[in-house]
């Protein structure tokens, strides 16, 4: 009986160890090697490609501060914007529900038009951004964005924050929607304002939903290699590439080999984020 159990996975196990297991295992083969992705011969060469991952490679190593900075900022602003927005619009009123329709609009929009979206917004001639400032006399204010180099990913993490807040947002009230009004009423009736109900009844209270809207923005953040591209171009500047861009402009040179070794590294940079993430989540909601 257990056997014939079994036979109902058997497909979805025989596509996730085709499509999942075997790429995973022969990127790990080809990360020993300096095989370029087409000739019918290639050279083992061991753990040298990681060693030059991890230690030599300058373009890695900026690749994978900006991604950091930019996984910062969006974490961060997502999570704090969706959930502001969830509060705000938790309530069940005709009102709310159109709000939470046009926030959640830009998730289904595709990357490549967000890309353009903000690349006017950004223009630094005749963008929506630099007109707005010079409208109101801020002149001071305006900026090239995309075209500085020292902090055209932070706006980057601008455009992917708008892109998917209405979408976490959504994870939030499905949240709040679930506690339950007893617990507001004590706090009311002890004295509670809002922002002790929000401390001590919400916050705490949707400590789950926060968990899966950090983990799956940390993956969002990592996985967004079409905004970038959309936004600076094929390939990216220095002050725009990450992990994502810099694996595929090593393939896109050949080096298969290497761009393997970089994909694995890539796994473990967020393997690691995500287990401190968890940690650091545990302790706050402690």
């Amino acid at each position: 009986m257990r056997f014939k159990l079994w036979l109902f996975a058997a497909p979805a196990l025989a596509l996730y160890g085709g499509f999942f297991l075997l790429p995973a295992v022969q990127g790990l083969r080809y990360a020993t090697t300096d095989w370029d992705g087409y000739s019918p011969t290639f050279t083992d060469v061991g753990l040298a490609n990681l060693t030059d991952v991890v230690s030599d490679d300058d373009l890695f190593r900026n690749a994978l501060t900006n991604n950091l900075k930019f996984l910062l900022v969006v974490v961060i602003g997502q999570t704090a914007l969706a959930l502001l927005l969830a509060v705000l619009l938790a309530a069940r009123s005709r009102s709310s529900t159109f709000l939470r329709a046009l926030f959640f609009l830009p998730t289904v929009l595709s990357s490549v038009s967000v890309a353009f979206i903000w690349k006017f917004v950004y223009d630094p001639n005749f963008g929506l951004a630099n007109n707005l400032l010079g409208a109101v006399g801020l002149d001071s204010l305006k900026s090239a964005y995309l075209g500085n180099e020292s902090t055209a990913i932070l706006w980057v993490a601008v455009a992917q924050i708008w892109f998917h807040a209405g979408q976490m947002m959504v994870v939030y009230i499905a949240g709040i929607n679930q506690i339950p009004e007893e617990l507001y009423d004590a706090a009311r009736t002890d004295g509670a304002g809002r922002w002790q109900q929000f401390r001590h009844v919400t916050w705490p209270m949707v400590a789950p939903a926060t968990t899966l809207v950090i983990a799956y923005t940390t993956l969002q953040s990592f996985k967004a290699f079409d905004l970038i591209l959309g936004l600076a171009g094929n390939p990216p500047r220095a002050g725009l590439d990450v992990l994502a861009t810099r694996i595929y402009s090593t393939f896109a040179n050949s080096q298969l080999g290497y761009a393997a070794a970089e994909s694995i590294v890539f796994m473990a940079a967020i393997a690691l984020v995500t287990w401190l993430q968890n940690r650091a989540g545990k302790a706050v909601h402690r």
